[in-house]
């Protein structure tokens, strides 16, 4: 799959092929004169590109209120994007979504707003749906399993380990790495696990208080013979977990190994175009970090670029970018199953986040990997390598998914890959 960064054509300049069934999902209004009405004449708007091309005059005109255009594009988009088409079909299909969402949101073009139904619903996993919905790609146990073989290395020879998780995952992380802590020759440690309390809906969600998680969490842990603590810190990461930072520094004992883990949650720190200000909240989250000295910090993320003051280069980042999950999970996850439906809501959250909201309520804000390396650095962080162990596992557990799937080294740091495309990365830190 192939995607371009070339200007956009001119409307009447974009050409190319194949059409599906058109979705119910939109108002069939006809198209003004000029515009493509038959199957055949279709055919030319549906290649992959040609849609992104679409997507973007939409924003334009949505953003110039000409409703007329817009409604025009949004007429071809719904015919040659239905939601339960290709991969690349329902990707743009949640673009359209995502486009008709801020139109309401704004209130330009308010005929567009009257056209359809652009909820979505995103499921709450029970801890074994979360279970089975992570293990489901590499997408999240790249990030598991490079963390975790770091943070073992780290912390070999403390009697007392305290784990920071800062997950979107809902610590689904930590029984692998109580099990690897469990087996270490020197004998179990004392495991302390604290996580910021989940004051947002970000999607995995889940359906059981973090109270109840952190109990199954302590009962896997003693039946390793590890004796655990855990303690839940409401905190926001709007305002870069302060609390949990203020809690830490009083309650950090001297002695105890301290792991700061930060798996794709960082991102929904506000960075500088949120508070317009030199600092943002989300270096001096890293600064605080820092100061509390810690043994390890581990940082996963995925590897984009979503913070762009323009609508349109979000939205060109996010299809070069977001189509890679759809692409990713057509090939063993059948049409209606639950699980897709499931995990593709979940990406069309993300999508609306990106295009439809701005402000403090775009929370969807990541930076790619050399922009995370510089903030750490500037923070007072070196970046540590992952040993050879750590990599014979990830090509171990990248040897249980599809073949799309592959790694690379790129200096200190860890890249997944979908395609040759870069996913995500893991970086592992020490204090200066």
């Amino acid at each position: 799959m192939q995607f371009t960064e070339s200007p956009s054509p001119s409307l009447h300049q974009i050409t190319t092929f194949s059409m599906e069934k058109p979705s119910q999902a939109f108002h069939r209004t006809r198209p003004w004169p000029g515009f493509p009405t038959s199957k055949k004449e279709l055919r030319s708007y549906a290649d992959t590109n040609c849609m992104e091309q679409l997507l973007v005059h939409c924003a334009n005109a949505i953003q110039s209120n000409d409703a007329t255009l817009a409604q025009q594009i949004l007429w071809v988009l719904n015919n040659i994007a239905p939601s339960d088409g290709d991969s690349n079909q329902r990707l743009t299909c949640c673009f359209l979504r995502a486009l008709i969402a801020r139109a309401t949101r704004t209130g330009t073009c308010k005929i567009l707003t009257q056209t359809t139904n652009i909820s979505i619903t995103t499921h709450k996993f029970s801890v074994i749906e979360l279970t089975n919905f992570v293990d489901l790609t590499p997408w999240h146990r790249f990030g598991f399993t490079a963390a975790n073989s770091s943070i073992l290395e780290a912390v070999e020879g403390y009697s007392v380990i305290h784990i920071v998780d800062l997950s979107l995952t809902h610590c689904m992380q930590i029984p692998t790495l109580l099990d690897a802590i469990a087996a270490r020759l020197e004998g179990p440690p004392l495991v302390k696990l604290t996580v910021a309390g989940p004051t947002e809906d970000f999607p995995p969600m889940l359906d059981l208080s973090y109270e109840e998680l952190g109990t199954k969490l302590v009962n896997f842990a003693r039946s390793r013979n590890i004796m655990m603590e855990f303690m839940v810190i409401p905190s926001s990461s709007s305002n870069g977990f302060a609390s949990l930072i203020e809690q830490l520094k009083v309650q950090l004992t001297h002695g105890e190994a301290l792991v700061i883990n930060c798996h794709m949650m960082l991102h929904y720190v506000p960075e500088e175009a949120v508070n317009f200000s030199t600092l943002s909240v989300r270096s001096m989250l890293l600064k605080a970090i820092r100061d509390l000295d810690p043994t390890i910090v581990v940082l996963v993320d995925e590897d984009a670029d979503f913070t762009s003051s323009s609508l349109v280069g979000r939205i060109r980042s996010a299809f070069n970018y977001l189509w890679i999950p759809f692409d990713s999970v057509e090939t063993f996850l059948p049409r209606g199953s639950k699980m897709r439906q499931w995990y593709e809501a979940d990406i069309c959250w993300k999508i609306e986040n990106v295009v439809a909201h701005e402000g403090a309520q775009r929370v969807e804000r990541l930076e790619p990997k050399s922009r995370w390396v510089q903030r750490m650095r500037n923070a007072g962080f070196r970046g540590v390598g992952f040993g050879e162990e750590a990599i014979s596992e990830v090509k171990s557990m990248l040897d249980e998914h599809a073949a799309g799937w592959g790694l690379k080294r790129e200096e200190d740091d860890l890249v997944l890959t979908w395609k040759g495309h870069n996913v995500v990365f893991a970086t592992a830190w020490v204090p200066n």
